[in-house]
């Protein structure tokens, strides 16, 4: 359903050194850098699904509330090991792992934000 997410950012350094770690971990590539944008993707898909850049109108990066980006992950040790290094690169918690039963029975996630703010969360529908 969805062809890819894009938010916005004010360093693309500073955003490369938190984003690089946590998808090489969920085996997903940086596809694309050039001066404005950072794009990630499947390595056999050829197509970026998330994209940071800096905003296309020269104003500063902005978030929205309620605004979230949930990277679909195999299992909840993973989940785990991703939230725990989205930290140690400098993300926030906004929201430790563990399971969610309102969400459904196997749903398993944990929440952080990027440098910049942007709300992001590591999630499996399937944990035991």
């Amino acid at each position: 359903m969805i062809g890819y997410t894009m938010v916005g950012v004010s360093d693309l350094s500073r955003t490369a050194a938190f984003y690089d770690p946590l998808f090489a971990a969920m085996g997903i590539a940086r596809q694309f850098t050039d001066e404005e944008t950072l794009a990630w993707g499947y390595a056999d898909e050829k197509i970026a699904r998330f994209i940071a850049c800096l905003p296309f109108d020269g104003e500063a990066a902005s978030i929205g509330n309620g605004t979230m980006t949930a990277f679909l992950v195999e299992d909840a040790p993973t989940i785990d090991r991703l939230h725990a290094l989205a930290l140690e690169n400098g993300g926030t918690d906004e929201g430790a792992p563990g399971r969610r039963p309102r969400y459904g029975d196997g749903f398993y996630g944990a929440y952080a934000r990027d440098l910049d703010g942007n709300k992001i969360a590591f999630v499996c529908y399937d944990a035991p």
